[in-house]
């Protein structure tokens, strides 16, 4: 906005930021961004605090908000800094939206998950009652600022974690991406999402495999921002990965929890004759490599079924299934029968 941008630098006031980091980045990172406000003559207020799935709860939003009141910020021209993963990025995106009703905020996401999921959206949220982001709304970040060089210092299996959520992506809209996925999984893990220059052999894989990913998001959620329309590509992996999830914590980090959401899913749309059996053990063998998991002992038949019917509940009353109708293509279905999940469900702990 123009306006906002004059009156902020015409301004005699001295430039003030208030910044919420995860304790952890902070440990990395924290004395270069303190260093980055001070060289900039910024007076700056950074709060680190433990942003994990078991401290997403309104208590640490309002932790942040007696801070933020404290420190006192211009809602128009001071937008809160939020540093970390999805779960900070999400806690204070809601802390944000609440304070004066609409205080504007800028996602940093420091991990990969993060930067290809909570960088991209509106959604904000914290668990509330044993459920998955129960509390939330929908207010967009004024700006999204995409680091890759985060991601060099998150451990090995945060990275796979992140390739979750992109294989989600990859199964529903993009065979070049899942294919990607496939010749260049072991490639990303190990260099970290880092580009160099001697990686002739793999072109710049972690620019390709984060940009597609990104713009096949984007795609899905821009026209439909504030899901108006409940039929969704970008939920799949989503319907029994919440209650499993929140079951099991700490145990499975997020992505991980999708992916065995996804990996039963496969094996519906399979029982379903949607994909062949090689296109099946194509996708499951592509999570293997991405050292993801495909199956876990958590999720049993009556927690998918309860997470079915809790899905029926806040979805209108329809299923509305995601499954992959070949790779890179997907549908949505309100008609799999019970009979279909359960031998499904049979031959995906068979095997």
């Amino acid at each position: 906005d123009p306006q906002q941008l004059e009156l902020a630098t015409s301004s005699k006031r001295k430039l003030r930021r208030f910044i919420v980091i995860d304790e952890v980045v902070d440990e990395l990172y924290g004395s270069k961004v303190r260093e980055y406000f001070e060289e900039n003559n910024v007076q700056h207020k950074i709060l680190a605090l433990p942003t994990t799935e078991e401290t997403k709860s309104m208590d640490l939003v309002l932790n942040i908000l007696q801070e933020v009141q404290s420190f006192s910020i211009d809602r128009r021209t001071e937008p809160i800094i939020a540093i970390g993963g999805g779960v900070c990025l999400d806690i204070v995106g809601l802390a944000a939206s609440l304070y004066r009703r609409r205080t504007p905020y800028i996602r940093v996401p420091t991990t990969l998950l993060s930067y290809v999921d909570a960088s991209v959206g509106a959604k904000n949220g914290v668990n509330f009652l044993q459920c998955k982001n129960k509390l939330g709304g929908y207010t967009p970040p004024v700006a999204s600022f995409l680091d890759r060089s985060f991601i060099q210092s998150i451990p090995r299996r945060h990275i796979s974690n992140g390739l979750g959520e992109i294989l989600k992506m990859a199964l529903m809209k993009h065979k070049g991406l899942f294919d990607l996925l496939r010749s260049h999984g072991k490639y990303l893990l190990d260099t970290k999402f880092q580009s160099y220059s001697g990686s002739a052999d793999h072109g710049d894989a972690a620019l390709q495999t984060t940009r597609i990913a990104i713009e096949t998001m984007l795609e899905e959620l821009a026209p439909n921002l504030w899901e108006d329309d409940l039929d969704r590509l970008v939920d799949f992996g989503h319907l029994i990965s919440p209650e499993l999830e929140m079951r099991v914590l700490p145990s499975l980090m997020h992505g991980e929890a999708v992916n065995i959401d996804m990996a039963f899913m496969t094996y519906v749309a399979h029982a379903r004759g949607l994909i062949t059996a090689e296109e099946k053990e194509q996708i499951i063998q592509c999570m293997r490599g991405l050292e993801l998991p495909v199956w876990h002992s958590g999720c049993s038949w009556p927690l998918i079924k309860r997470a079915l019917m809790e899905r029926l509940k806040h979805s209108g009353g329809q299923p509305r299934m995601p499954l992959p109708t070949g790779l890179g293509v997907a549908e949505i279905f309100n008609d799999t029968s019970e009979e279909t999940l359960e031998r499904a469900y049979k031959l995906w702990v068979r095997d």
